[in-house]
């Protein structure tokens, strides 16, 4: 038999340990040693949130390919138009953890990197841009505009010159396009690349889907999440709504669908499939009728005999309409009080039964998230049956939009 035994240290030890522990830490944050095979960095200037996101996947696969550390940057947030400032710069790790980021490939913060390690791989003088093509003369222009300008700003970053690549090289994150970019822009002569926009396809290919397990919330947005469910949804099942209604919302819908056919917008392929195989846009999908809203709602609360119905929407969460419709089924309906988006997302997650628009990235955020955790999807005026959001195998992007409002 093994005897246990404690060993009790002087309270002045264990500090001076606890001290020792930290100043460690603090050290080999400040010691970052610099990756030789270099790094990317880019504004993710394309759109909102769910744009922005659905760019960074296809940035993190590209970034990969060519085995270069990606530098993570900020979230891009804008106020009302003609507002000061036009446009903020949120950190990456406000909003989600670092740490299992680097399980997949070499990230840093611009924060850091900038701070760190900018002064030494990218140092004032030899800042250069890089982009498809010259925009005047010899130059990317990337500073002009909103929210390019505002962005390298916040870094205090000009660039000296700037790189056309050209024709030739893309963002597609498979080896021989890799090897193409390394070959003419190797890591010794050009350790940092720097794109005025995300190196990544938009809408998120089927094949970088499955990299969203990656982005984990941060504690902050967690706690939030975690607390405003353990103050509001009792125990039982509870659906989760995403409506994307507002006036900018109607102006997309009305001015993008019924054109063509076999075009994807924004955020379609997550339930019409990538090749098209549930059907083709409507305008239904995009901007579906009250009528219609309450009817799959109700019938989907009885279905899953929910409790409770979360509503994150960006205009019009249609409250008391759905209050007076579930009154007699005795299910409460509720919306985050300050509606900040990010925790609305994790709220999603994490409820029973997802109810989102099939056109918006934002609903595809939390789509995919519920995907990598085995947890059923549907959508605004598709099929139930076709909806049921499962991981599919990979298959290739097909046309598309560029933007989301």
């Amino acid at each position: 038999m093994m005897t246990q035994v404690m060993v009790c240290f002087p309270r002045w030890i264990a500090v001076f340990i606890q001290f020792l522990l930290v100043f460690i830490l603090r050290c080999s944050a400040d010691d970052l040693t610099i990756d030789p095979k270099g790094y990317v960095v880019y504004c993710p200037c394309m759109g909102r949130f769910g744009n922005q996101a659905d760019q960074f996947l296809g940035a993190l696969a590209f970034i990969k390919s060519l085995d270069r550390t990606m530098v993570l940057p900020p979230w891009v947030e804008y106020g009302k138009p003609g507002g000061r400032p036009p446009s903020v710069q949120i950190p990456f790790d406000t909003y989600f953890q670092v740490e299992p980021m680097a399980e997949y490939h070499r990230v840093i913060t611009m924060e850091v990197f900038m701070k760190k390690l900018a002064p030494k791989v990218w140092p004032i003088g030899k800042r250069k841009g890089f982009c498809y093509t010259y925009r005047q003369d010899s130059s990317c222009m990337m500073k002009e505009g909103n929210p390019f300008g505002p962005f390298w700003d916040n870094f205090k970053v000009d660039f000296d010159s700037y790189v056309e690549y050209g024709a030739g090289l893309n963002y597609e994150a498979s080896s021989q396009n890799a090897r193409k970019w390394n070959e003419r822009f190797p890591a010794s002569s050009h350790p940092v690349l720097a794109f005025g926009g995300a190196p990544g396809s938009f809408p998120v290919q089927e094949q970088n889907v499955p990299l969203h397990k990656f982005l984990v919330w941060s504690k902050f947005i967690e706690k939030q999440a975690n607390d405003f469910i353990a103050k509001n949804i009792p125990e039982g099942p509870f659906l989760g709504l995403h409506m994307r209604n507002g006036v900018d919302w109607v102006n997309v819908c009305d001015n993008h669908i019924g054109k063509e056919t076999n075009r994807h917008l924004f955020g379609s392929a997550q339930c019409l499939g990538y090749h098209f195989e549930h059907g083709q846009v409507t305008q239904e999908m995009c901007f579906p009728p009250r009528d219609l809203v309450k009817k799959q709602v109700r019938r989907r609360v009885k279905k899953m005999k929910a409790k409770v119905v979360f509503v994150a929407a960006d205009a019009d969460p249609m409250i008391a309409e759905l209050t007076k419709m579930l009154e007699p089924y005795k299910v409460k309906v509720v919306q985050f009080g300050d509606h900040e988006p990010h925790v609305e997302l994790a709220i999603l997650a994490k409820s029973d039964h997802y109810i989102g628009n099939c056109i918006s990235t934002f609903s595809a955020f939390a789509a995919r998230e519920r995907l990598m955790a085995h947890k059923t999807n549907s959508f605004w005026a598709v099929d139930n049956l076709l909806s049921e959001s499962k991981p599919k195998k990979k298959r290739k992007i097909v046309g598309h939009v560029a933007d989301e409002l």
